[in-house]
């Protein structure tokens, strides 16, 4: 088994990412298995150097020892282009001009899984345009949604304990895989990386199960292997709602400051047994 724990280093850790971190962690080692670190910093305007050191520091206070050095998005920006030119050249990916505010306004997009589905504006541009409008228009890459399933057909993935269950990639819409400020997005980068660490267990929130059925879909386009998944309970502040990086009171720095025995808290976690005030929830 080889798990991991993947933060994002755009904030300071909580107890939400210690729960993720501690199950990761526990699976693999009860299992005599790897345990490893990935931090997705592909995200260039919030990513912080501090945030990783912190993020290594919180893991340490946990106790949660890790299976080699950490491995960092930025490091795979070459893959993430060669796994879109891949895709670019079968004709399932095309540019986007649109703004987040083009998006909102318009009254035929439809809600999925992610949010609003991208109502398909710029799908069928004639090619003459997308070229001219791509040499000064900041532009996205979308998943043609319609084609790729096609080409896949019915696809099915396994979630631990629950046995295989069908997907439904197609409710998210023309997913977006190559941003304008950033050069892959998560669904893209997260299925690419899994697939090149050997990742055989994928165990994570359960905010997340729509989106492993992209990351589903990804994995037929590419040619990539399917790992297991577990998708967790969250961990919910005393309001009820899931816990957020802007939630300073829950982070494990706060906590580490406060005089938390780190190891203690871990193997709480690892019981399911959380803080007084916080508690697991299905979304």
């Amino acid at each position: 088994m080889l798990t991991r724990f993947a933060p994002s280093p755009t904030g300071e850790l909580h107890l939400g990412h210690a729960y993720s971190a501690v199950q990761a962690h526990q699976a693999a080692r009860a299992a005599g298995g790897r345990f490893l670190i990935r931090i997705d910093d592909i995200d260039g305007r919030r990513s912080r150097e501090e945030y990783v050191a912190a993020s290594l520091a919180d893991l340490d206070w946990l106790g949660l020892d890790r299976d080699g050095d950490p491995v960092r998005q930025s490091d795979r920006l070459a893959h993430y282009a060669a796994a879109l030119d891949t895709l670019r050249m079968r004709d399932l990916v095309y540019p986007c001009f649109c703004t987040r505010a083009d998006i909102a306004a318009s009254l035929s997009a439809p809600h999925g899984p992610s949010g609003a589905v991208y109502p398909g504006t710029c799908r069928n541009l004639p090619a003459r345009e997308r070229m001219r409008r791509m040499a000064v228009e900041p532009h996205c890459w979308r998943l043609d949604m319609a084609r790729a399933v096609a080409e896949t057909g019915a696809l099915f993935r396994e979630e631990t304990g629950q046995g295989l269950r069908a997907t439904d990639a197609a409710a998210h819409g023309d997913i977006v895989l190559a941003r304008k400020d950033a050069p892959a997005s998560y669904h893209l980068a997260s299925t690419l990386d899994d697939a090149a660490m050997g990742i055989t267990h994928v165990i994570r929130g359960a905010d997340l199960i729509a989106s492993t059925d992209v990351h589903r879909l990804l994995q037929a386009l590419l040619d990539l292997p399917v790992p297991l998944y577990r998708h967790h309970a969250l961990v919910c502040g005393p309001d009820g709602k899931r816990l957020a990086k802007r939630d300073a009171a829950a982070s494990l720095a706060s906590l580490r400051a406060a005089g938390v025995d780190g190891r203690a808290l871990a193997a709480d976690l690892r019981g399911g047994r959380l803080p007084a005030g916080y508690s697991l929830q299905m979304p």
